[in-house]
């Protein structure tokens, strides 16, 4: 069994079905069928609005408060604008929890981190705070630290912090937490994220929620004939 298998939406614990994210297509087809994850590596992929940060800040909720309490630094409290999804979700998968992972987004990436510096915890990826430390270089880092651990990582729009080397050492330390026997689902607006090698592919959309592959992806294929010809597309702009 995966780490994480399954997400659903228990219909039992819908407070408020005609809650706003119920109206996105791809949170309707989770509240229907549900989903399945891969065991290694899922990523999400969707336009602005298609619900991807809304399911994986859900996820990364409703796992979070099943952990020990004991656990530290896992990730951060639900926001104040975060929706109340999580209140809903069954999740589906290993018990008891694994401890390790964490769950990122560029958000609430500072505090974290000054959580970890005001803390004190002993890591050997890196030297001094993370808050000193370029906002890509702390991502790393932190990240780097924690592949040894088994558990969940969530990450939302990480590309937010790294430049294009930097995608690429993320995704070598991903492989490197999946070849550890942990959990990735990742969230991203980045062909070359997108690029996994052996990653589940979700594309959120008006659609609903389908499998795809890389090179079908509407983000990769615009990105190609941008790059290809930018003057294809800035010319409706200017």
């Amino acid at each position: 069994m995966a780490i994480l298998e399954r997400v659903e939406i228990d219909r039992d614990q819908v407070r408020r079905p005609d809650a706003w994210y119920f109206d996105v297509p791809a949170i309707a087809t989770l509240r229907e069928h549900g989903v399945d994850l891969d065991p290694r590596v899922t990523v999400v992929v969707g336009e602005n609005g298609s619900g991807k940060s809304t399911f994986v800040e859900a996820v990364a909720a409703a796992w979070r408060s099943g952990l020990r309490s004991a656990v530290k630094h896992w990730g951060p409290e639900p926001a104040a604008e975060d929706a109340d999804l999580h209140w809903t979700l069954s999740l589906r998968g290993e018990r008891p929890r694994p401890d390790g992972g964490c769950f990122l987004r560029a958000e609430a990436m500072h505090g974290l981190f000054t959580a970890v510096d005001a803390a004190g915890t002993s890591r050997t990826a890196f030297d001094g705070n993370l808050n000193t430390r370029s906002h890509g270089e702390a991502f790393l880092g932190y990240l780097d630290s924690r592949v040894g651990e088994r558990g969940l990582f969530l990450l939302d729009e990480p590309e937010a912090a790294l430049s294009f080397p930097s995608c690429l050492r993320l995704m070598s330390l991903l492989a490197a937490v999946a070849d550890a026997g942990s959990q990735v689902v990742l969230a991203t607006h980045s062909p070359v994220l997108a690029a996994f090698p052996g990653a589940a592919i979700l594309e959120f959309g008006e659609h609903g929620i389908r499998t795809a592959r890389w090179q079908d992806l509407e983000l990769v294929n615009h990105w190609q004939a941008f790059l290809s010809r930018p003057e294809s597309y800035l010319r409706y702009l200017f």
